[in-house]
């Protein structure tokens, strides 16, 4: 059990890497009581949401896919409690945070004698729809299942995770999947085709309960072929995936951010193959061939909102742009 007597205070400019810790294999750096651990962000290239279940959540069917763009969330362990420090103050330290109840969690349920202090460093952009939360919830399951070594598998992690978040399961899984139910059941897929991503981050702020209660399904609603994107997917073939590529949510929140629209937009004029809003947004994502292009359109974008046109039009500012991509498991 964890200590009542946990810290809850955001400490700023704390949140560094331990040079104590000594690099190991893959996203990870580990002591004995030290392991930095990356958590990566998500892209849906797919969206559907099927129906209701009876317990209210909604049914989804979704095609999930890693890409580059990470937080950096550093793990020490110390007698009790946990002790949490960011240096980004969009984040809150307390309970509220998905991590900090991953760790709550973790202690309380893998029989660990001891206590944890999370360092994160943030990269990934804040109520973006792209997993930013539940990815630093997952690096601190995997992370301090290695640094307790608890030796608990996958699927248990997955199953504490579902406790914190529908997109954690995903999220410590990684790579590309096919998510169905309230996207806690996972299908491994093989990767996608190499290809660059551009992400860009409106500098506003969606609530994903509210985009979904005020989704309405019906005979009218355009839902994406994820089974053909599957299908394609597997046959190694990006342009079958970019012709899938749908967001029942997008509907929902484009409509009430002009901006979100002008972004898909621009994207697709200066060279993306496809673009699209992820998650409930607001962040649009576009595919590119190669990261040159991407670069490119990036200074479209950034060349588009400082013209005095982009704000009359009512167009919010966009906060964050980023070249990465694809990521495998």
């Amino acid at each position: 059990m964890t200590d009542d007597t946990t810290d809850k205070s955001c400490t700023e400019g704390t949140a560094r890497s331990d040079k104590n810790c000594t690099e190991t294999e893959g996203t990870a750096k580990s002591d004995e009581n030290c392991i930095e651990m990356q958590g990566h962000a998500k892209v849906n290239l797919g969206l559907d949401v099927v129906g209701r279940l009876p317990n209210g959540y909604h049914e989804v069917k979704m095609v999930m896919q890693t890409v580059g763009v990470h937080d950096t969330v550093t793990l020490r362990k110390i007698p009790e409690g946990i002790k949490f420090s960011t240096e980004n103050g969009e984040i809150p330290c307390d309970d509220t945070n998905l991590a900090y109840r991953a760790a709550k969690l973790f202690l309380e349920s893998a029989g660990v004698k001891g206590g944890v202090e999370i360092r994160l460093i943030k990269r990934i952009p804040v109520a973006a729809g792209l997993a930013g939360g539940s990815t630093d919830a997952a690096a601190v399951f995997k992370g301090m299942n290695i640094l307790y070594r608890t030796g608990l598998t996958e699927e248990a992690l997955k199953e504490f995770g579902v406790k914190i978040g529908a997109d954690v399961p995903y999220c410590i899984m990684g790579g590309t999947a096919l998510a169905e139910g309230i996207g806690e059941k996972l299908t491994p897929l093989p990767d996608v085709p190499e290809a660059a991503v551009l992400l860009a981050k409106p500098d506003l702020f969606v609530s994903t309960k509210e985009v979904y209660g005020k989704l309405h399904l019906s005979e009218k609603t355009k839902h994406p072929d994820i089974d053909g994107m599957v299908e394609a997917i597997r046959e190694g073939s990006l342009s079958g995936v970019t012709d899938r590529m749908g967001n029942v949510l997008q509907d929902v929140t484009a409509p009430s951010y002009p901006v979100i629209g002008r972004l898909i937009e621009l994207m697709e004029e200066s060279g993306a193959v496809r673009a699209m809003m992820s998650g409930s947004g607001p962040t649009v994502f576009g595919i590119f061939k190669d990261k040159e292009e991407a670069a490119r359109c990036k200074e479209v974008l950034e060349q588009k909102q400082a013209e005095v046109q982009w704000t009359e039009k009512g167009y919010q500012p966009v906060k964050q742009i980023f070249v990465t991509e694809f990521v495998s498991a």
